[in-house]
């Protein structure tokens, strides 16, 4: 929002919480004031006023499922339209010719350059503000020429975190340990051998940039090694760590000028054979105060907190996830890895008790990257979200096309709430845009992402499932509701074989397509 806007918010606010900064201009005249926000309720309020034009343009809403309700003026610009027509805060342009995507942010860029976009942006009027979740120097350039502030860190500042072995050595100089490892770059199977050296046998090698899912392999054998060894040589510095028992967790926060903003340590689901087809995939969250002993969650946040201040150092503002490993057999805390945006997991920080309590973790996120100064107690703030009392529990499964093979969708489940009866059917009660009247742990929210007409293949993402409670077991394995669920989701997909006509197509989809939009 600019100064003009912001004074013209001022000076139309009702209520005594709104007062103004003062200063001096340079040559010793008063400065005009500027508004302070002081405290959450200051905060909410500037949202729910808001008059900038702000968007979120991506693939879907899923991950920001819910903010259009927090925030005024704010839209969703997608690729695909999830709710047929029926969400009052998406657009979706109509399909136009271009060169097959190859990543999300081909995506972005088409949408930015499609002229129904860029007529529905100018016709709202000048600046406005874009979030996203993946964008390039070519995201930024577009946006520059529809005089869209970017309100993320540069492009090249976040490719630097991303990379897990440059966000391995921001770890190490914030003090947040990571798994016993060797950076360097792996030729052959002996190298690998020699550079290792004292982390054993059992071996997971991670590349530096991609999909956890994709780029993780797992080295025990040379045969182990023969099958991935295309996917690690020649790919630089790789990340060799020692294979420990684990558990994955995920956590989001926002580096504020305040300090660093935590929400809760959201246990992962990960490489679930029934949700995902790779072995290290992630596929859903749950959010369960008592899953990690409060020794465990303690040292997550505190780790988290001092990885958001190295990130500041670096000039790093906003919003960014950080998955943790957890020993089982040490307690031990670890960096697995960053991802310095939004995520799949936001939808479930920022729909939690904790933030309807308060705000949204993301609309601190949009207020570092406003005009707008403001006050705020980031301890006292970590301390309630802390809270076991303060932190619901909620569930997520991302459900995937496992099977190998090809098929065109002939008929697609709706988004919104679906109930199940005892026997396991399910059936849809009405159109909703996020989770919030889903109450008993029989119902669910599902966001559809594969519609009729789409071709699904071997991890093609079907939807995401959003319920009340738990859908794992101490164990950490599937418990019997989330089998049902996903039986019964997958079970309204009907598909038949791709016609021999279609087979070009459909080949070239499989190899260009499966990449991450969520």
């Amino acid at each position: 929002m600019s100064e003009r806007q912001n004074e013209d918010w001022a000076d139309h606010f009702e209520g005594p919480e709104i007062s103004r900064s003062e200063g001096t201009e340079p040559d010793g005249a008063e400065a005009p004031s500027r508004p302070v926000l002081r405290g959450i309720s200051d905060i909410r309020r500037y949202f729910f006023r808001n008059q900038t034009p702000t968007y979120f343009i991506s693939a879907t809403n899923f991950n920001l499922l819910g903010i259009d309700e927090w925030v005024r003026n704010f839209h969703f610009i997608n690729y695909i339209d999830c709710f047929d027509g029926q969400h009052p805060h998406v657009f979706v342009p109509s399909e136009m010719p271009h060169q097959e995507f190859t990543c999300i942010e081909d995506i972005n860029n088409y949408l930015l350059e499609h002229k129904e976009v860029v007529d529905l942006i100018e016709r709202r009027g000048p600046g406005g503000k874009a979030v996203f979740l993946f964008f390039d120097e070519e995201t930024e350039a577009l946006c520059r020429e529809l005089g869209l502030d970017v309100c993320f860190p540069p492009a090249e500042l976040r490719r630097e975190v991303d990379d897990k072995i440059s966000a391995t050595r921001i770890a190490d100089r914030a003090g947040v340990p990571s798994v016993p490892n060797v950076l360097s770059e792996v030729d052959s199977y002996e190298h690998l051998r020699e550079v290792s050296g004292e982390l054993g046998d059992d071996l997971v090698i991670q590349t530096a940039f991609g999909d956890s899912g994709h780029t993780t392999f797992f080295i025990s054998s040379e045969d182990d090694w023969d099958r991935h060894a295309d996917e690690i040589v020649g790919k630089g510095e790789v990340k060799v760590m020692k294979r420990i028992r684990c558990r994955g967790s995920a956590l989001e926060a926002c580096v504020t000028r305040h300090g660093t903003i935590v929400g809760p340590l959201m246990t992962e689901l990960v490489g679930f054979p029934e949700l995902t087809p790779y072995r290290g995939g992630w596929c859903g969250n749950e959010v369960f105060a008592e899953a990690f002993p409060p020794t465990v969650r303690q040292q997550a946040r505190e780790a988290t907190v001092r990885f958001g201040d190295e990130l500041g150092r670096l000039g790093y503002r906003g919003y960014f996830e950080l998955d943790f490993l957890t020993d089982l057999d040490t307690d031990d805390v670890y960096l697995g890895e960053v991802n310095p945006r939004i995520t799949g997991a936001s939808a479930m920080t920022n729909l939690a008790a904790f933030a309807h309590a308060d705000a949204p973790l993301f609309l601190f996120h949009l207020l570092e990257w406003s005009d707008m100064d403001f006050e705020l107690d980031v301890e006292e703030l970590n301390a309630r979200w802390a809270s076991a009392e303060n932190i619901d529990s909620w569930s997520q499964l991302v459900i995937k096309h496992t099977d190998d093979t090809v098929e065109h969708v002939t008929r697609a489940p709706q988004s919104g709430v679906w109930e199940m009866d005892d026997s396991g059917e399910i059936e849809f009660l009405r159109v909703q845009t996020h989770r919030r009247t889903v109450e008993e742990e029989n119902r669910g929210f599902f966001l559809r992402i594969s519609r009729k007409g789409d071709y699904r293949y071997k991890g093609a993402d079907l939807g995401i499932l959003i319920t009340p409670g738990r859908l794992m077991t101490d164990d950490h394995e599937l418990n019997d509701r989330a089998r049902a669920w996903i039986d019964a989701i997958k079970g309204q997909y009907h598909s038949v074989p791709v016609e021999p006509e279609d087979e070009p197509e459909a080949a070239q989809l499989v190899e260009v397509g499966n990449f991450k939009i969520l």
